[in-house]
């Protein structure tokens, strides 16, 4: 589970494995054999035609006759694949908001042009799934144990059925080795690697890597804290696990670190505070989640968090906890923390 998560844990009871009616002859065994280790890339094959192939971070190989064509994935993973040219045909997780409109999590994609399965977390429309006639299914990783994210426990192996899957890890790694296995997966997918966007885009996310380093460098006494929140609590989260968050660590980021995070609830991610408590930590910048799950910084209107010098100071930042695996989404990431690092004043 990714850090500073507020959906509930009982949510992934919402879809009855007995629900779906009529799949059992849709249904069809797919293979793919489970190895060991993270996937290298190095058993990838994308070719016009002829068999195609993918090792994933699970160790699993998936091996299809050709290049797949009809790719359903996570919201976060079509929109990284978009940015390379890659169109998938549905999507599953946070893609629309109430008014219709492109959730964050969607990037540039026209969410017109995509068949939405399911929108919140534990929504997965099968029937609607199968209609598509799959030929893979592609999400993140936010555990060591090959988890899904946003395939529901309760119907995973009727999902498995239909086709295989392909899973990036985004759990104890940095940003840069995800982007990395998403680079290669849209590239096994017919993206063009090669193409200005692509490669411009690369170089952006270096020179950003090295302005953020420079920021931290010269601004060593500022502190960063990472949170998020609801309206009963506020999440402050550690940078072991996050993949983002390690990343601007080893740049040099100094961030404020919750010690009882390792006992809180989320194994491990965030530590979960009062309102009361919420200036238990001295920041002097604060990085917000941008997820629509969660209570965004400008609607936050409790006393306490008005009084956070940092709030006060107008060093308040968001923060993409499931970013979009391309470079070019990734830029941003950097640049503007960056930039709240070079004009932040110490204030905690």
């Amino acid at each position: 589970m990714p850090d500073a998560r507020v959906i509930p844990l009982s949510r992934r009871g919402l879809l009855a494995a007995g629900g779906v009616l009529g799949l059992g002859a849709a249904l069809t065994a797919c293979g793919g054999g489970k190895g060991e280790g993270a996937g290298s890339g190095k058993d990838t094959k994308a070719t016009g035609s002829g068999p195609w192939s993918f090792r994933d971070d699970r160790g699993t190989t998936v091996k299809l006759d050709g290049v797949p064509a009809n790719i359903v994935a996570f919201t976060g993973v079509a929109a990284a694949l978009y940015d390379y040219g890659v169109q998938v045909k549905g999507v599953f997780g946070p893609t629309t908001t109430k008014d219709g409109k492109a959730d964050v999590q969607a990037g540039d994609m026209d969410v017109t042009k995509v068949t939405v399965i399911g929108n919140t977390w534990g929504q997965f429309n099968i029937e609607k799934y199968a209609s598509l006639a799959p030929d893979v299914l592609v999400s993140t990783m936010f555990d060591g144990a090959g988890t899904l994210w946003y395939v529901p426990e309760e119907s995973k192996k009727k999902i498995a059925q239909l086709a295989p899957s392909v899973g990036i890890s985004v759990y104890d790694r940095q940003l840069p080795t995800s982007l990395q296995r998403m680079w290669e997966l849209a590239e096994a997918l017919g993206g063009d690697m090669r193409a200005a966007k692509a490669t411009d885009a690369r170089k952006r996310f270096e020179d950003a890597s090295a302005r953020l380093r420079a920021a931290a460098r010269a601004k060593p006494e500022i502190r960063v804290m990472a949170g998020s929140a609801s309206d009963p609590l506020f999440y402050v989260s550690g940078t072991n696990l996050s993949v983002d968050l390690e990343y601007f660590k080893a740049l040099g980021v100094n961030f404020v670190e919750p010690p009882e995070r390792a006992k809180a609830r989320g194994g491990g991610w965030y530590e979960s505070l009062s309102w009361e408590n919420v200036d238990k930590y001295r920041a002097d910048v604060i990085m917000m989640d941008d997820r629509t799950s969660t209570l965004q910084a400008a609607d936050i209107s409790k006393p306490t968090w008005k009084k956070l010098p940092a709030v006060r100071a107008g060093q308040v930042i968001s923060r993409s906890p499931e970013p979009i695996l391309s470079y070019d989404k990734c830029v941003p990431l950097l640049t503007t923390l960056a930039e709240a690092l070079e004009k932040a004043e110490k204030v905690s």
